[in-house]
């Protein structure tokens, strides 16, 4: 993060604090955050709706949560772990009320994945998609965090609160795995 960033998000801090700025500074956020945080919602949920459904309750969260962020981190890197939180709660109630396995789980969010109007891949993405799924839901997220994302290792162990080595050893496992199943799928 630039110094021109960390000034502006600290910036941003500063006002979402205060009273008479709390609703302009939350609409700057809202604005600013919403596309980034869409799309590592979606990597997680897959569908559309859902993750503008998560999206919206990430925000309500911040909303309320906003006066007990203390800035021990980046105000992004807290934004990041709330909305991976909420997916992954989205994602465990999914299962909890249509009675899913944690190992069919997989293919409920493929079903999903191929039947959302707004999924716009190719055979190639959609197989991609397919192989990211048979990773372990923590191997899911830190993949597409490195993959597509290119976070930082040290961003990443702020958000999932996790070790640098346990991530490396994650998305290296992960590699592995979408590579074994890449090679089965041709």
């Amino acid at each position: 993060m630039s110094q021109e960033e960390e000034y502006k998000e600290s910036r941003l801090v500063e006002r979402l604090h205060d009273a008479k700025t709390q609703q302009a500074a939350f609409s700057e956020l809202v604005k600013e955050y919403s596309e980034p945080l869409y799309w590592q919602i979606r990597k997680i949920v897959l569908s559309h709706d859902d993750s503008n459904d998560v999206l919206q309750n990430t925000f309500i969260k911040v909303w309320t949560s906003i006066d007990s962020f203390r800035g021990d981190s980046k105000l992004s890197t807290w934004l990041y772990r709330i909305a991976v939180n909420e997916a992954i709660t989205f994602l465990n109630k999914q299962r909890s009320q249509n009675n899913i396995s944690v190992d069919d789980a997989d293919m409920f969010l493929l079903g999903k994945l191929e039947s959302d109007e707004y999924f716009d891949g190719d055979e190639a993405q959609l197989k991609l998609q397919k192989a990211i799924l048979t990773l372990p839901e923590k191997q899911r997220i830190v993949f597409n965090m490195k993959y597509f994302d290119e976070m930082k290792y040290e961003d990443m162990s702020d958000i999932l609160d996790t070790s640098v080595g346990a991530l490396k050893a994650s998305y290296h496992h992960a590699v592995k795995k979408i590579e074994e199943f890449l090679s089965k799928e041709n």
